[in-house]
């Protein structure tokens, strides 16, 4: 059985937010547990949900009083401690700045990694990927603690604990993962294996404020006073997905590719929670980004031809454009993808939806919010 902390936190003080920390690794095991977590003076890189260069406080990325609490705790242990990340879009140390993670940082002495300094290497043992260039920082980390916000997500569903570690494929190596992984299920596959070659070893999930609705950058702030914790990143995942409504955990595409590769802890039945009731945290009226539903034949010309009638696909808000091009620049498939028009004065992208990979990364990384998912008919029928 997997241990997972459920806490109960209703806001962003260092104080509070360290002292509820320190009750969910007492829950975990204590003293003993966090010297077996953290030896003495190991090498300790956190792992901050940098997605953009966003402003302090915001719901897109770790917040700073989160990362405070955490670095504060750690240095009982080791005083070798880094961070990084590698934005979707923009420079990793600005983000880091601009949304306060560098100040802190600064105060206790931490490190910034830069993650667009990567190694070339191997997993033999993996589920799909063997081959890889990883940011050399948390590759050779001792400790990698991840750090995500609890939000939506248009491709995986859910991002959280596994899906962090995917800004630790340097910058623009980002898109070629897309290209190559087009379909969700085998880009969650990928997420494993990558979660497997850093050997991401622990996971606090900041639920305190989450995000709902057109996530993981427009979606809607949704308060939930919580703190999710532990060893195991599906089974963190796992108790946050059916806390916002997914009740079968398999219903989403990362946790459906754990269990059917054996690769974490993710039914019910194999997850303790300690602390908070799970009932009582459950999250009322929570707005997924996506239902679950999907369709799975060996025929891959089935597969193909049911994606393109049931999956989502990236739909403008004209009057939220302001024509400045970042889904073109983001979109990994951007010469045959998004094409420009021109419509009162205004210019404004289309998809060629017959060429779209539906990896949302327009959505995703759109400044203004001006890019949703919008479900086909044929999918609002089955999922009714």
């Amino acid at each position: 059985m997997e241990k997972v902390a459920l806490l109960k936190c209703d806001k962003y003080d260092v104080d509070l937010l360290e002292k509820k920390l320190r009750e969910g690794f007492e829950l975990l095991g204590g003293d003993e547990f966090l010297r077996s977590l953290i030896p003495q003076n190991s090498k300790v890189l956190l792992k901050p949900n940098m997605l953009s260069v966003e402003k302090e406080g915001s719901p897109v990325v770790t917040h700073y009083a989160v990362f405070e609490a955490i670095i504060k705790i750690i240095k009982d242990y080791t005083n070798n401690i880094s961070y990084g990340d590698s934005p979707g879009f923009g420079d990793g140390e600005k983000a880091a700045e601009r949304c306060g993670l560098k100040a802190v940082a600064e105060k206790y002495n931490v490190k910034f990694a830069d993650f667009n300094d990567s190694v070339h290497v191997k997993l033999d043992n993996s589920i799909l990927c063997k081959s890889w260039n990883v940011a050399k920082a948390p590759y050779e980390a001792d400790v990698v603690i991840t750090l995500p916000k609890l939000k939506t997500h248009a491709m995986a569903y859910f991002t959280g604990a596994v899906k962090n570690q995917f800004g630790c494929i340097p910058g623009t190596q980002k898109a070629a993962w897309h290209t190559r992984m087009p379909d969700a299920n085998n880009f969650c596959k990928m997420l494993l294996d990558l979660n497997t070659l850093v050997n991401t070893n622990f996971a606090i999930l900041d639920g305190i404020i989450g995000m709902e609705g057109n996530g993981p950058r427009n979606g809607t702030p949704k308060k939930m006073d919580m703190l999710i914790m532990g060893k195991s990143l599906t089974a963190v995942d796992s108790t946050a997905v059916r806390l916002i409504g997914y009740d079968d955990p398999l219903d989403t595409p990362v946790l459906k590719e754990a269990y059917e590769s054996n690769w974490g802890a993710v039914l019910p039945k194999d997850i303790t929670i300690v602390g908070e009731s799970f009932e009582e945290m459950k999250v009322k009226d929570f707005k997924l980004c996506r239902k679950a539903g999907n369709f799975y034949f060996k025929s891959p010309v089935v597969n193909n031809f049911l994606k393109a009638m049931i999956a989502p696909s990236p739909t403008l808000i004209f009057e939220k454009c302001i024509g400045c091009g970042r889904c073109y620049e983001v979109c990994p498939e951007k010469p045959k993808v998004i094409k420009f028009k021109n419509k009162d004065g205004k210019r404004y992208p289309t998809w060629d939806m017959s060429q779209c990979i539906r990896c949302f990364c327009c959505q995703e990384l759109c400044p203004v919010g001006a890019i949703k998912t919008k479900n086909t008919a044929l999918s609002k029928l089955i999922n009714k």
